[in-house]
């Protein structure tokens, strides 16, 4: 069974082709960064347009990859959510054209089930049950993964994503767009020298809202005299240690001895060392998707939508095709 995928929640504008659930026979993705970059962050509308203009190029190009034609595609997979709506609805459009066309099944695919799902692409033998540290620019959860499309949610973020967080301390200390991938190159080269406030809740949910704060309170206050490498690397440790311990604690308490990091975030390598440090330690065993894998593309939306049409959660094309996009769509709908 053949699945083309499309994945156009944020800023990529990505296709993907998967053969029987885990083989990824394409996975093209055109970036926005460069035009996004002068603004300091991603623009919705200029998103959207950009959206429309490369995605028939990008179905093109993915479908020469795999060396495959449309009459050899089952059906098509399709992030609706969460992400930017005019983003999302571009992708949503062009899928639900293509499957009437095609006359093939659509299946609407959550972007962080995806994400969850890179790791079945890395791990061709992992399967459910396990915990999922999900860490990107707009959410930071624990979720359970109780089978390939039924999700718990554990713990959530009660006010900035971790993702959002390292984007706001990149630009108070002045880095350049997207600051997740700066502020990591910068602490590199400090060392974790200021005490930064860290949250705990009963419940296990994380706050960044306050760690945030604190940056800018020594920003402002030290100014020239400001150690740069020094406040990045302490920031990126703090929060690293925030999310790992928490993830740590959940599988004591829930006697879970596997977790998977996905999201964007997961491409942090101080954050991929020590959970694997810390798993190590406890005799856990952590699953980490391939860089590749970690930032937003198409395959993990067709593996995750390759799992839900197994599990008969998909449109017939003689139903209403009245899908929509879903900006804040959660995982445990």
């Amino acid at each position: 069974m053949i699945c083309l995928s499309i994945e156009s929640s944020c800023d990529e504008t990505a296709v993907a082709i998967i053969k029987d659930k885990r083989e990824v026979l394409a996975n093209i993705v055109s970036t926005q960064i460069d035009i996004h970059k002068k603004y300091g962050g991603v623009v919705p509308e200029i998103a959207s347009r950009e959206h429309i203009l490369h995605i028939p190029f990008v179905v093109k190009e993915a479908l020469d990859t795999a060396n495959i034609s449309f009459k050899d595609i089952d059906y098509i997979g399709v992030t609706y959510g969460p992400g930017l709506v005019g983003a999302l609805l571009v992708g949503v459009a062009y899928a639900k054209a293509l499957a009437y066309v095609l006359d093939i099944p659509i299946v609407p695919t959550n972007h962080m089930h995806g994400h969850i799902a890179a790791n079945y692409i890395t791990y061709p033998n992992l399967k459910p049950p396990f915990l999922s540290l999900v860490v990107s620019g707009g959410h930071t959860n624990l979720v359970y993964v109780e089978d390939y499309t039924k999700f718990k949610m554990i713990a959530k973020t009660r006010d900035d994503a971790v993702g959002e967080a390292f984007d706001k301390v990149a630009r108070v200390l002045g880095l350049p767009y997207p600051g997740g991938p700066e502020v990591s190159k910068l602490a590199q080269r400090g060392k974790s020298t200021y005490k930064l406030p860290k949250t705990k809740f009963e419940n296990y949910d994380f706050s960044f809202s306050g760690i945030k704060t604190a940056v800018i309170n020594i920003a402002n206050k030290e100014k020239e005299k400001l150690n740069k490498e020094d406040l990045a690397c302490s920031f990126q440790t703090t929060v690293c240690e925030e999310l790992v311990d928490t993830t740590i604690n959940v599988m004591k308490d829930m006697n879970i001895k596997e977790v998977a990091l996905a999201g964007g975030v997961s491409a942090n390598i101080y954050l991929r060392d020590l959970l694997q440090k810390k798993c190590k330690e406890n005799k856990f065993t952590a699953y980490i998707p391939d860089l590749k894998y970690c930032t937003d593309n198409a395959a993990m939306i067709g593996v995750a939508a390759s799992y839900n049409y197994e599990a008969n959660k998909y449109f017939k094309i003689e139903d209403k095709l009245d899908l929509n996009a879903v900006a804040n769509l959660k995982i445990d709908n």
